[in-house]
């Protein structure tokens, strides 16, 4: 009796061991497969903005959402006006308007297609404008809220049971798409001169046709992930990606038509161009 008291001891004190790391197996696993599916779904998201894709109608079976922050800020970096818009499957509304003069409203605009989806995902995150007549900049914040577009068939559309839509991984997707800026200051730098030289502007006039044209024709696309989203109300898990690359190619502005054209809340979708380069000469 004594040696299986004691035998029964050792087992209990090794399931104990087990069932404690059990857990953080369970938890490492999860987080390898979201990460997983993360880098599969970057590679569809990024291709379809870097190729200005407009035919992948299937997005709309995941993409839950897209918000974009704008905010316009005038010649001085003042800020005087900024708009929160919400776009859904079923239109778009103005969450919140902060401007010193009336705006209008916009035309409901539902992602009811790939082509709306990847035009917004890929607005610029500076825009030029005019206040008041004076230059100004419009700066966006774009994020989508999207079920995951890699995992089992089971969670994939044509599935309606919210039950097991539930159990797909869903994230938070940050676009930011900004002109190529990493060459030497100096370049446009028109205030520096050299001492028995003529002024720095002339001699790097050169330069500077180079600065403006890699600005125009290339541009960094990032995409930051969070996950999970635990509730469209914004609650996020600790994980954490972020992906880059490079677009070379012109950005083309394509009205959806309708649409307000005041500077403070237009809407607007962009595509990219691929190969079609263009002089900002």
């Amino acid at each position: 009796m004594v040696e299986i008291a004691i035998s029964l001891g050792v087992i209990a004190f090794a399931l104990v061991a087990i069932i404690g790391v059990l857990p953080i197996g369970l938890g490492a696993q999860r987080a390898n497969r979201q990460e997983t599916i993360i880098n599969q779904d970057e590679k569809v998201f990024m291709d379809a903005i870097r190729n200005g894709s407009g035919g992948l109608d299937d997005l709309t079976n995941y993409v839950q959402q897209i918000t974009v922050s704008r905010a316009l800020f005038d010649h001085t970096g003042k800020l005087v006006g900024s708009n929160l818009f919400l776009y859904t499957y079923f239109g778009s509304s103005n969450l919140t308007i902060s401007s010193p003069t009336p705006v209008s409203t916009p035309t409901p605009f539902p992602l009811t297609n790939g082509y709306n989806i990847v035009g917004l995902l890929s607005t610029p995150k500076i825009i030029p404008t005019y206040y008041n007549g004076n230059p100004a900049i419009l700066s966006n914040y774009v994020a989508a809220n999207v079920y995951s577009l890699s995992g089992p068939a089971s969670e994939k559309a044509p599935q309606s049971n919210p039950d097991v839509q539930s159990l797909a991984l869903t994230y938070r997707m940050v676009c930011e798409i900004l002109p190529f800026a990493e060459y030497d200051p100096y370049w446009t730098n028109t205030s520096l001169t050299v001492p028995g030289f003529i002024p720095l502007n002339r001699a790097h006039s050169n330069y500077w046709a180079s600065a403006g044209n890699l600005q125009t024709n290339l541009y960094n696309v990032r995409l930051l992930f969070r996950w999970p989203l635990v509730n469209p109300g914004g609650t996020l898990g600790p994980g954490r990606q972020s992906y880059r690359t490079m677009v070379g190619g012109q950005q083309v502005n394509n009205l959806p038509g309708n649409f307000a054209l005041d500077a403070t809340i237009y809407t607007n979708l962009y595509f990219f161009t691929p190969r079609i380069y263009t002089n900002c000469l």
